[in-house]
């Protein structure tokens, strides 16, 4: 009873720190429209990665006041607010966002999700993620793609404009590359190489490395780990059960692995099929490592 009163009061807190966090970058972006100017849209988005912070901020005290947890961060420790990155994470549970945003609050500039163009339209939400110059991806079927080919390239136009963007403000984007959360029911039935992640959606991260490519400084590779609460952290989070977060962090410079045109390049496209999963098996191994230790403890 009352781990569930528990759980009622941080979903309300969490809620409550969001829709504060949504009005204030939500009048940011109003202000942003009424005044379409290139100093008032800078300083607009400044404040609103600085309100950003501020949720995320609060939701790390959240997340230390109502749950003991023994945080494992490893690297990181050159990484700067006021530069730009790509990057990729697995993904195993809603409490990603929750803890990516926490640990690298103070690493790299507050990062951005590629979203939903439905999500454009929710109250607030939609707004706010706008203000934020999050871009809106359309994700055409096969089928409308193959009625109408001239919108093929809406997607990199929305990445390429929101570049635009980025070029007056240090951005992170963040990219899932699995695609979706690895649970322990898609990891029993997915075709995948590791034992612990599923198979990286490489074009995915190529058409955001793509896009972004000139502006990078560097992209940030993010293993995550809930080794005391594998089956489901996120609800362990909201209830006070949290027990262990492992980030792991590295830094991958702009090399020839990282700088060429994935879609008309057939060479650099197999040559970063290598890099990616290269990344992805060292990644698997890691998290061997960490659920064998805690396993023997």
């Amino acid at each position: 009873m009352l781990k569930n009163l528990q759980m009622i009061m941080n979903i309300f807190l969490v809620m409550l720190n969001t829709a504060y966090t949504s009005l204030v970058v939500s009048i940011l972006a109003i202000i942003k429209i009424v005044l379409p100017f290139a100093g008032v849209k800078v300083s607009m988005s400044k404040l609103a990665n600085k309100q950003m912070w501020l949720w995320a901020t609060i939701n790390l005290w959240l997340l230390n006041v109502n749950n003991k947890i023994d945080w494992q961060i490893e690297g990181g420790e050159n990484l700067s607010t006021e530069q730009w990155y790509l990057l990729i994470s697995n993904h195993l549970s809603w409490a990603d966002i929750v803890v990516l945003s926490s640990v690298m609050k103070d690493k790299i500039p507050m990062g951005k999700f590629l979203l939903k163009h439905s999500l454009l339209y929710v109250p607030f939400v939609g707004l706010a993620c706008w203000g934020l110059d999050m871009p809106f991806m359309r994700r055409h079927s096969h089928e409308f793609l193959v009625r109408n080919p001239e919108r093929r390239n809406d997607d990199f136009d929305a990445i390429n404009k929101a570049c635009e963007k980025f070029r007056r403000v240090p951005t992170t984007m963040i990219s899932f590359a699995e695609g979706t959360r690895a649970s322990q029911e898609k990891m029993a039935t997915a075709k995948t190489p590791y034992q612990h992640l599923l198979k990286p959606k490489t074009g995915g991260v190529a058409f955001t490395l793509n896009a972004m490519n000139e502006l990078l400084d560097g992209v940030v590779d993010v293993t995550l780990a809930y080794p005391e609460n594998r089956e489901d952290p996120f609800n362990d989070l909201l209830k006070g059960r949290l027990t262990k977060v492992v980030v792991n962090i590295r830094v991958y410079d702009i090399d020839e692995n990282l700088r060429g045109d994935y879609f008309n390049d057939k060479v650099f496209k197999r040559g970063f099929h290598r890099w990616l999963n290269t990344v992805w098996q060292e990644k698997d191994e890691y998290l061997k490592g960490v659920y064998s230790t805690n396993k023997d403890q």
